[in-house]
């Protein structure tokens, strides 16, 4: 690609530029095909919902993106259940013997009042990174712009590495009006108070993962994204897709 000047891309390790993608039951045959030639642009694994307690070989899936130096973490909707049923130190232990040292605290589908996940992000960051998601599920439940900001930058605070923005694997709720359609406004505002870099914003199709390309430019972090579009949505950031096209025109150096 040398001959072009294209969006220059974080690399390695990164810190930002993060591609989330989410796994619903991949055959483990099929993903060591997919990570074999597309790992270098998969940073993290979300194992979807709580599928990973039904998954039977869910530990050589964790140690197959270990290999590959891909974060592997479960599904804030598992955590949910296991926070519903009062099981929150078994699902630590449960981690633990997974190798899993990521895990997400989530509210979608249970309302679990900020107080109490910021308490549990300090039980669990002793022993874990943490990521957190922000929104409901729910289509119909809206959050005005200065609850979003307000429990961003809260979660942030308390530790979190990274904080989700909700939308679902359909795109219909949370950063999502029920139609698809994104609620820019909403991202403006976010925008303007929080560190982008800390923001995972869930964009499942091709449409949403271009308006964040373009609005934020090609390091942006987004997450749940299907392990088999991972390779265009690395060309769309590299400016290879006709919606991206002059993308190096307004960006071509790193933030």
């Amino acid at each position: 690609m040398g001959f072009l000047t294209l969006p220059k891309r974080t690399s390695g390790t990164r810190t930002y530029g993060l591609t989330s993608v989410v796994d619903f039951g991949t055959p483990i045959g099929e993903l060591k095909n997919i990570l074999a030639d597309y790992s270098p642009y998969i940073d993290i694994a979300k194992i979807g919902i709580g599928s990973a307690l039904v998954t039977p070989n869910i530990k050589e899936k964790i140690e197959l993106y270990k290999q590959f130096n891909i974060i592997p973490y479960c599904g804030g909707t598992l955590f949910e259940k296991c926070y519903y049923h009062n099981k929150i130190s078994e699902y630590q232990s449960y981690l633990h013997d997974l190798g899993v040292n990521w895990v997400e605290i989530s509210n979608g589908t249970i309302d679990i009042p900020i107080a109490e996940r910021l308490y549990l992000i300090s039980l669990f960051k002793q022993d874990f990174h943490v990521i957190s998601e922000v929104g409901s599920k729910d289509c119909h439940k809206e959050m005005p712009v200065s609850e979003w900001r307000k429990e961003m930058q809260l979660l942030l605070e308390a530790g979190c590495d990274y904080v989700i923005t909700e939308g679902r694997d359909s795109g219909t709720s949370g950063i999502y009006k029920q139609c698809g359609n994104i609620k820019s406004d909403l991202i403006q505002e976010l925008l303007r108070d929080i560190d982008h870099n800390k923001i995972i914003f869930e964009a499942p199709s091709a449409k949403h993962q271009m308006y964040f390309i373009n609005e934020i430019g090609p390091n942006v972090n987004l997450g749940n994204v299907k392990l088999t579009d991972v390779l265009v949505l690395e060309a769309q950031r590299c400016g290879l897709r006709s919606e991206t096209f002059f993308l190096e025109e307004h960006e071509c150096n790193l933030p």
